[in-house]
């Protein structure tokens, strides 16, 4: 690893929106990067994810991730992952151990988007409801197996859990008036899980595992999926922009602090304002 690397981190859906910001938050923090995603060149749209609302596609790749990134002088390697397709999960580690030797930074971000994801719980089909709990819980679990394995070895790393509210709360609003699914948050609630498991059996091995709510975000896809004013913002309930909680996954791969966290769960939106992670904002 070169002397200017603060590490190596595998970030998971770093296309487009949270992924992608926390991809660049950490280049800039000075990481090396494995990037993964199923979109790798800009306008590829697979049939399951949400459009724009003018029936374009979602904007964003692993390419233009990858191409900022550099700018900040640390090495970007990209692979294609579908979390539905184990064998694309098993290539991603197996190359990123190859080409950087390590993984100390393991973000799991990337969910599942596709039928059955935002079904309603009668009417949606069990194919659906599998495929979410395998993209949203299955997948992620098996992706954080093999990296914990070599941050073992190693005597050092960090898991980062992108969760949601949806896994730990009832929706304000039923599903078809902007409201999530039982899917959603029974798959996430289950993700919810992992960091305070984590931390207690590996944690006097040099694990530090941590769950990230970012709250309500103006992510492309939330924008696809929901317009540009959703029902829940009707509501009152605020949005952030995704360098938010891409500041507070910079934070807790590089403040000494951090370490006291592990284990816990963490709210992106007033983590970041009450330690002024991004300034001028909110």
């Amino acid at each position: 690893m070169p002397e200017h690397s603060k590490g190596v981190a595998l970030v998971t859906g770093a296309s487009r929106g949270i992924g992608r910001a926390t991809a660049l938050a950490l280049a800039e923090a000075g990481f090396d990067l494995v990037l993964a995603a199923r979109t790798l060149a800009p306008g590829e749209q697979s049939d399951d994810l949400p459009r724009m609302p003018d029936g374009s596609a979602l904007p964003g790749s692993l390419e233009e991730t990858a191409r900022v990134a550099r700018t900040h002088g640390v090495r970007v390697s990209t692979r294609r992952m579908d979390l539905l397709e184990r064998e694309t999960i098993d290539a991603l580690v197996e190359t990123a151990l190859h080409d950087f030797g390590r993984i100390d930074v393991l973000v799991n971000n990337a969910i599942y988007q596709g039928p059955g994801l935002m079904a309603d719980f009668l009417e949606g089909s069990m194919e659906g409801f599998e495929k979410a709990v395998e993209g949203n819980l299955v997948a992620q679990t098996h992706l954080t197996r093999l990296v914990l394995r070599s941050m073992l070895d190693r005597g050092s790393g960090i898991i980062i859990n992108m969760t949601s509210e949806a896994g730990m709360i009832d929706p304000p609003l039923p599903l078809e008036r902007g409201g999530w699914s039982f899917a959603h948050g029974a798959t996430k609630a289950g993700l919810h899980r992992m960091a305070g498991i984590l931390h207690l059996e590996y944690g006097g091995r040099g694990i530090r595992a941590y769950n990230l709510e970012p709250g309500f975000v103006t992510s492309e896809s939330c924008v696809a999926a929901m317009g540009e004013l959703s029902a829940i913002e009707k509501l009152g309930v605020r949005t952030a922009p995704v360098e938010v909680p891409a500041a507070v996954v910079r934070w807790l791969c590089t403040d000494g602090e951090a370490a006291e966290y592990s284990g816990r769960n963490i709210h992106a939106q007033p983590f970041c304002k009450q330690r002024g992670l991004i300034a001028g904002w909110p």
